[in-house]
């Protein structure tokens, strides 16, 4: 099973850029789709993207498209989410997880499957 460390959060202005790292433990890291979520003050979590087999990306909040690039670098067992132009209702804690089910395919929809393997989060705020 997969354990995740996110890190690379901070306080950043509205514009500006952040890039999120979340750095694997354990076996079959190529195995897995891996997800970023974030979760707002008040509000649920929600998927932000995917990433999975063959490099293959999903993104689930259609306000990340063409800002957002989730990468992947599995000789590292770690996952990106380099994020530009950032506003601020981007503010939010940021979490990788992993489908509970083992799976490489991520789901159109991130509410499809359980998930697991929550990290501590990395807290990203923009704000001027």
């Amino acid at each position: 099973q997969l354990q995740f460390v996110e890190s690379g959060g901070g306080l950043v202005q509205p514009g500006e850029s952040l890039r999120l790292s979340c750095v694997a433990s354990g076996s079959r890291f190529e195995y897995y789709a891996i997800a970023w979520f974030r979760q707002a003050p008040g509000k649920e979590r929600e998927g932000v993207g995917c990433i999975g087999y063959g490099d293959a990306k999903t993104y689930y909040v259609a306000s990340a498209i063409g800002r957002f690039t989730i990468s992947k670098d599995a000789t590292q067992k770690t996952v990106y989410l380099q994020m530009n132009s950032l506003k601020p209702e981007d503010t939010a804690v940021y979490y990788c997880a992993v489908p509970t089910v083992a799976e490489r395919i991520c789901p159109g929809d991130p509410l499809d499957t359980p998930w697991e393997s929550w990290g501590q989060g990395t807290q990203v705020t923009v704000s001027s």
